[in-house]
């Protein structure tokens, strides 16, 4: 299949001394400073969440820190190569996750991470850049939309990094890596009698999955959202909490460092998983809608930088990736409000975290590359 190229004539014409100096960097001006925005009002709700632990935010900021520096780099680095490389480190990602089955590190009754020499990482979260990467990679010079032998194919290689991922045991990541290589099939123009096959056939694999793959602990939480009141002390203390704290925050919130939910210690994991709950009871509903007004914004220049890619890798790498970052936040926010099981996914650039900041810091490093690809070739 051949790309076509869209010029882009004057594009230079009228630009700043910083536009300027952001064009030779190969980043996107808009993308950072929303990120940027992003990550500093993470910052100050991680230091109420943290109940004031300035230790916790300076860990957190060093994490953003190192997280640009890797996008930065990925974004220098030529959109061709990155093509070229994909089925190599995807096959280097496999590597790792073979690794974690015999030789990871274990922490709560899960075995997820690599100890290299007293740094722990978790390469499952590589796994979210490496597989739609790679599935754009094969699809990108193939006849779209893809026929059934590629999708098969695609399946193949989306299929076996969530299988590892599945017995460490992970099944929130495993779902979020499978929907960022489905979204890849998706931009590339999947036909629909492909799409409501294969819902049919997740729906027919529900019971299977409920009898045979799921654990005790992943059955127990879809209980629970159903029934939060079943339990109030146990499964369901969690999301009780959360759904409290959400709704007394209000229009305007209690104030800053005020969440009585989160400082008397009733809201778990209010630091990670849970800090939505924090900001909504502090900041309120307007508070919230900062948020999700950044997150927007966000998503709409990922999806403007997809639209205007100059190949079909690019494009649908840009596409798939843009959409696994709204999946993220709609599933950790449909978590913490009851609407989605409890699954462990942290919430984007907000939540305290290191290896998942790095690694969605990295995949708008990739984004920045697409993006840079245009202005070359607009030149």
């Amino acid at each position: 299949m051949v790309d076509y190229v869209r010029q882009l004539p004057g594009h230079e014409a009228g630009l700043g001394q910083g536009s300027r100096a952001a064009s030779r960097l190969r980043l996107d001006l808009p993308l950072l400073a929303l990120l940027l925005a992003l990550t500093g009002y993470g910052l100050v709700v991680l230091y109420s969440a943290a109940d004031g632990d300035t230790g916790a935010v300076l860990r957190q900021a060093r994490y953003f820190v190192l997280g640009f520096l890797v996008m930065l780099i990925a974004a220098q680095v030529p959109l061709v190569r990155y093509q070229r490389w994909s089925p190599w480190v995807y096959l280097g990602g496999l590597f790792l996750l073979f690794g974690v089955m015999f030789f990871g590190v274990g922490a709560k009754g899960a075995q997820r991470w690599l100890d290299l020499g007293g740094f722990r990482f978790q390469p499952s979260e590589i796994m979210k850049l490496l597989v739609p990467m790679t599935v754009a990679w094969y699809l990108a010079d193939r006849v779209l939309p893809p026929r059934l032998p590629y999708l098969l194919v695609c399946f193949g290689l989306i299929v076996l990094p969530a299988a590892l991922i599945l017995q460490q045991p992970d099944l929130g990541t495993a779902l979020l890596i499978a929907a960022s290589g489905l979204f890849v099939v998706f931009m590339a123009g999947m036909g629909w009698r492909y799409i409501f096959g294969a819902l049919a056939l997740a729906l027919a694999s529900a019971w299977p999955m409920w009898t045979f793959v799921l654990k005790d602990y992943q059955r127990q939480r879809i209980l629970t959202l159903l029934n939060p009141e079943s339990d109030k002390l146990g499964a369901g203390w969690n999301i009780i909490q959360s759904k409290t704290a959400i709704g007394s925050g209000g229009w305007s919130g209690k104030g800053w460092l005020e969440g009585t939910q989160s400082h008397l210690d009733f809201l778990p994991e209010s630091h990670t998983d849970f800090i939505i709950a924090v900001l909504a009871e502090e900041f309120g509903l307007r508070g919230v809608v900062l948020l999700l007004a950044l997150y927007l914004l966000i998503l709409l220049r990922g999806f403007w930088i997809g639209l205007n890619a100059q190949s079909t890798y690019g494009r649908i790498l840009a596409g798939s990736l843009t959409l696994t970052f709204f999946v993220y936040i709609f599933v950790n926010m449909g978590m913490v409000s009851g609407l989605l099981p409890v699954v462990g996914v942290p919430l984007p650039l907000v939540s305290a975290g290191g290896t998942s900041v790095v690694t969605l810091l990295a995949g708008f490093g990739l984004l920045m590359a697409v993006a840079a690809e245009q202005r070359v070739i607009g030149q």
